[in-house]
């Protein structure tokens, strides 16, 4: 991809689900399955215009120990298209809503992968008494910009430039060209403390397509998400040079294992 993960999460293939199950969430349509029992429920919050696909690796496995939900989105899968402006946030609020209508009023463990993973953050931050527990797969982050421009500024302004471009392009300005375009940078507010796991991809590229996948980048990417997790007392971050972006089809069992060792945290 040109502009790597940035768009590799637009161009990602959705998976057809021919009989998904179905709820009204605010007036929209939300595709949605359920599988599995357990003490916990998990919920999984898809990466930039991915449907239920986004878990298709560690759906099945997941559900062998514990109730585990997963979505599309409004606009993804098969869930009501949309061509109105939404942000992180109203996803949140809409994630929240969607318990609601499932019945779920115990909290949940919520699992989330790229862009989903600014939408969790936000849905930490606005619905503490939904969530017990936190797992992020190579979240996106407000900070990307910062990572270029601290390489190379000239470079990493043209480089920005070109992403935005290719963000309105594909119709997908909401995702990315929202928050890089806002300054200052929008700042999160503060997440409760509990158990939260970041793994993040430090994967090097031959030939990287950007400052982002540089050597440098790789490194400062890592960093990033170390620091944040490791604000957390129950905080746990993990770089891995095994997996690209999508790290739940790379490693798999990475992901399930270090569920299982979120899930302990709390049974402890």
């Amino acid at each position: 991809m040109k502009f790597g993960w940035f768009l590799l999460v637009l161009l990602f293939p959705l998976a057809a689900f021919s009989n998904p199950d179905f709820v009204k969430v605010k007036g929209y349509d939300l595709e949605y399955e359920i599988a599995g029992n357990g003490s916990e429920i998990i919920l999984l919050e898809a990466g930039g215009s991915a449907g239920m696909s986004d878990w298709e690796p560690v759906f099945e496995r997941i559900s062998e120990h514990a109730k585990v939900i997963r979505y599309s989105r409004v606009g993804n899968g098969n869930s009501t298209s949309i061509k109105q402006h939404f942000t992180s946030r109203d996803y949140a609020d809409l994630a929240s809503s969607l318990l609601r209508e499932l019945g779920i009023h115990q909290p949940v463990i919520l699992v989330a992968h790229s862009y989903g993973g600014s939408i969790a953050r936000d849905f930490a931050a606005a619905y503490p008494e939904q969530i017990k527990a936190l797992m992020l797969l190579d979240p996106s982050s407000e900070h990307d910009v910062d990572i270029l421009r601290a390489i190379d500024l000239e470079k990493g302004n043209e480089e920005i430039a070109q992403i935005k471009l290719a963000d309105m392009k594909d119709g997908m300005s909401n995702q990315y060209l929202d928050f890089w375009s806002k300054r200052p940078l929008p700042d999160y507010p503060q997440i409760k403390d509990m158990p939260v796991i970041v793994i993040t991809s430090v994967k090097k590229v031959e030939n990287p397509p950007n400052l982002f996948f540089t050597d440098q980048g790789r490194r400062m990417w890592g960093e990033l998400w170390q620091n944040w997790a490791n604000a957390f007392p129950q905080g746990k971050s993990i770089l891995t040079e095994k997996s690209g972006h999508f790290v739940q089809f790379d490693e798999p069992e990475l992901v399930v294992s270090e569920l299982l060792v979120l899930m302990q945290k709390l049974e402890d």
